[in-house]
């Protein structure tokens, strides 16, 4: 089907970015385009070899397979492909075929480049690794979307004043917003109450209109904290409503300045650790989510993030140890506690179980495992009590399998290790992401130095280990690049976590154990394994950038459920991203499974 200069004209305005560039730039592009007419099975290109530009996909399917022979992604109309191989040495990384009779798109390696040099929008696009983030924010440089309450109270003009006020006190806030139609008509604040209806002895049947400031001072959610605080010291006002074409979206009080400011990862760690119950604490990880959005918003990176949410975790962990022993008296012998899962890799989101055990020293009797009984049960139902749910696996202290001594978790593990059965795999993934929280630390020190040899030493092991990984895919199929689940509660949404997140966590625990690196943190070991020879610089280069994207589309989510007064969770609809955002979030799930397929062919390496 021999397409005209217009109709690809047509297709590139609904192709991102080409729908960003004016009309002479895509008259150019479609001048110089080769459009490939293929049959079904038509080799598109081979393996290293040189590619004759970036293809996108017109008509048809497109199926996409590594070097070990894996299908690592199926695409579809609009989609793009070749670029990877093409931006890095000019040779294919992969194999594509068509999948289905097709029509290609083919823009030629010096048009790509000069779209690339001569606009940021294509060079964004292009540029897979990870946005450059800035450092943290103040609160004046802090977006208002941040800063505001979302869905404020608010009542009609009608509305009696007393029961205005009847609002505010059961609402516990100063003000409330007056509305007809979702339109902002006026504002009401506690002050106005007191001020006119009080103080002038209005009747009982007072219209709240009647002591509302009309067509208050507003904002829009794209401003900035500094707007905020400069209008309410000109205006000597402590409420500013915030709107969206005279849509009432928020609003901003003096109160959620104040609150803005003493939200951060410290002020939350000091109130922890000086808590008396778990229920004091619990007040204080419900602050959390908002944190969550402020770390995002202020642009720090995934790592950071969740390393500060992980500190106060780690923090009511060893509170709620104190205060076991004080309720319960000293401990008869030396104990450790450790965490494992995300915990245990510095890597905790805005929704977590709790996964730990309890090491103790050889020393402990029979008579002494009551104690310790108490004290993990005390501490895992108050980080029950503090949001941390219980595991659902019951991989806890408060199990008496992982509250044992020394001797019999060295045993675990070379049971484990020796005999590599299902089950065996699982916990091992799980127990070799262990961390020590709080107790005696060198419990752990040499039983970590000797699992690592072991496991190293036993190739049938690991071998077990790598197949087990491999159970946890990216969610990549035929509609757009991705495979969503297909029924239940999250039906037509992509899981982060375990299709997203985990397949990266696990290859990483998969190179430590190669490498017997004694890391826990995900992106530590990614690192450490090109340090150590484990990864190749590029496959290591890669393999960060994609689990970057990743983690950060992830935390991005929750943001999001945050601010809509959602609880935060890992699934995402794909409609909730921009084609931009789709293309590179598939990229990075074929980078993972192009890393799975060698590490299940043997290939620790990604040249």
């Amino acid at each position: 089907m021999p397409l005209s200069h217009d109709e690809i004209t047509r297709f590139l305005k609904s192709v991102h970015p080409y729908d960003a560039l004016p009309p002479e730039t895509l008259d150019q592009i479609a001048r110089q385009i080769e459009v490939w007419e293929v049959e079904e099975d038509f080799p598109v290109y081979e393996l290293g070899h040189t590619l004759p530009g970036v293809f996108v996909i017109y008509e048809g399917q497109v199926e996409i397979t590594d070097e070990n022979d894996a299908v690592v992604s199926h695409l579809g109309l609009r989609n793009s492909f070749g670029e990877r191989g093409l931006l890095k040495d000019g040779k294919a990384a992969t194999r594509a075929r068509a999948h289905t009779p097709s029509v290609l798109l083919v823009l030629p390696p010096d048009l790509v480049r000069e779209l690339i040099n001569g606009h940021d929008v294509v060079s964004k696009f292009f540029n897979r690794t990870r946005s450059n983030r800035s450092g943290p924010q103040s609160l004046a440089t802090s977006a208002i979307d941040v800063l505001m309450a979302h869905n404020p109270a608010t009542c009609s003009p009608g509305t009696p004043v007393q029961a205005a006020a009847t609002i505010m006190r059961d609402k516990h806030i100063s003000s409330l917003c007056i509305t007809e139609a979702d339109n902002l008509l006026g504002i009401a604040t506690l002050r106005d109450i007191s001020g006119k209806y009080v103080a002038n002895g209005m009747p009982a049947d007072t219209p709240v209109s009647a002591i509302m400031t009309a067509d208050p001072i507003t904002l829009s959610a794209s401003d900035i904290g500094s707007d905020v605080l400069h209008v309410m010291m000109e205006r000597g006002i402590g409420h500013i409503p915030i709107t969206e074409g005279g849509r009432l979206v928020g609003i901003v009080t003096q109160t959620d300045l104040t609150h803005y400011q003493a939200v951060n990862s410290a002020e939350l760690v000091r109130r922890i650790a000086q808590a008396d119950s778990a229920d004091q604490m619990a007040a204080v990880t419900a602050e959390i989510p908002q944190l969550l959005v402020q770390l995002v918003a202020a642009g720090n990176r995934h790592e950071i993030v969740t390393r500060l949410i992980t500190d106060i975790a780690d923090t009511a962990t060893r509170r709620l140890l104190a205060l076991a022993e004080d309720k319960l008296g000293p401990p008869p012998v030396p104990y450790l506690w450790l965490a494992c899962g995300s915990q245990g890799r510095q890597e905790q989101t805005g929704v977590s179980d709790q996964d730990n055990c309890l090491m103790l020293d050889d020393g402990v009797t029979d008579a002494d495992m009551n104690y310790f009984a108490e004290l993990a049960k005390f501490v895992s139902d108050g980080l029950d009590v503090c949001g941390y749910y219980y595991c659902p696996g019951d991989m806890m202290a408060t199990n008496p399998r992982w509250c044992q001594p020394v001797r019999v978790w060295r045993d675990y593990f070379s049971g484990w290790i020796a005999k590599p059965n299902p089950e065996a795999q699982m916990l091992a993934s799980v127990m070799f992401d262990l961390r020590p929280i709080g107790g005696a630390f060198h419990l752990f020190d040499d039983l970590q130095a000797e699992t690592l040899s072991a496991a190293n030493a036993n190739s049938i092991f690991v071998a077990h280990m790598i197949s087990n990984a491999l159970k946890h895919t990216p969610p990549l199929g035929l509609l757009r690049g991705f495979a969503t689940i297909r029924s239940g509660e999250h039906r037509n949404t992509l899981d982060l976590k375990h299709n997203g997140v985990v397949p990266v966590v696990d290859l990483a625990r998969i190179y430590s154990l190669q490498g017997q690196l004694t890391e826990a943190n995900t992106r530590a070991r990614l690192k450490a394994a090109a340090s150590g020879g484990i990864l190749s610089p590029s496959g290591a280069r890669d393999l960060l950038d994609a689990y970057d994207l990743i983690a950060e589309t992830r935390l991005e989510h929750q943001v999001r459920l945050v601010k809509g007064d959602q609880k935060p969770d890992n699934f995402l609809p794909p409609s909730d991203l921009s084609d931009f955002e789709r293309s590179h979030l598939r990229d990075a799930f074929v980078v993972v499974k192009t890393m799975q397929s060698a590490v299940g062919h043997g290939k620790g390496m990604l040249g």
